[in-house]
């Protein structure tokens, strides 16, 4: 009989709806909080980590430039203490050997773990974020990259980022891109670790869009990978 995975969502309760909603319509169970070695309000002691299937690291504010070696050029809204039990999670689940997914900032995250570091304001930042909502751009994927695989070599995903990967991080590489080069996912070499710089979760469920792809094939794939 097969079991339903579990995810673990690295992220506070009041800032993970989108994904709790996006992850219950794909069959997933899930927990939100932090890794840690003692349990406490909000963390989940490391040593229970085999419940979980996966990681999902969500979006969020900027991540503390301090974290990749940078004084502040233009990072803002900043919680070191979330970008730190963000981190602390990553390091368990990659520990482990274990899925992750990483949206928008869980891909920022993701690159710093590695050793990476940010762009923290993107020169073409106009055309990705905006006050009034998501955006939309057209995007290319690399060949027989898992993306690939899913949505074919170019299609258009929503966009709310002013940031973006600099320097990559050790084993990662560059599968998605969009017309000004600002890299939109990212995968390990070696490990099962996936990331995209959209939101899928805004693409899906009660949040699906005509002018995008459907987010929920992203989550689907990503599933089926854990079997």
């Amino acid at each position: 009989m097969k079991t339903t995975p579990k995810f673990l969502i690295a992220g506070l309760p009041e800032k993970t709806r989108n994904y709790e909603e996006a992850l219950k319509g794909a069959g997933v169970d899930i927990a939100i909080g932090f890794m840690a070695e003692n349990a406490s309000e909000g963390n989940i002691p490391t040593s229970s980590i085999r419940q979980f299937n996966a990681l999902l690291l969500p979006g969020g504010a900027d991540i503390d430039p301090a974290l990749f070696h940078q004084p502040p050029k233009g990072a803002k809204n900043i919680d070191r203490t979330v970008d730190l039990r963000q981190l602390q999670t990553l390091d368990a689940f990659v520990k482990a050997g274990k899925p992750v997914l990483g949206i928008c900032k869980g891909m920022q995250i993701i690159n710093i773990y590695f050793g990476g570091t940010l762009i923290q304001h993107i020169r073409t930042a106009a055309i990705h974020q905006s006050d009034q909502g998501d955006l939309i751009h057209q995007t290319w994927t690399a060949k027989n990259s898992f993306l690939h695989e899913v949505y074919g070599s170019r299609f258009i995903t929503n966009s709310a980022h002013h940031q973006a990967v600099g320097r990559l991080g050790r084993g990662l590489h560059i599968i998605q891109e969009t017309t000004d080069h600002v890299p939109e996912a990212l995968i390990h070499d070696s490990l099962p670790i996936i990331a995209v710089q959209w939101h899928p979760e805004r693409m899906c469920m009660t949040h699906s869009r005509s002018d995008t792809v459907d987010g929920m094939k992203l989550f689907d794939a990503f599933i089926q990978k854990l079997s």
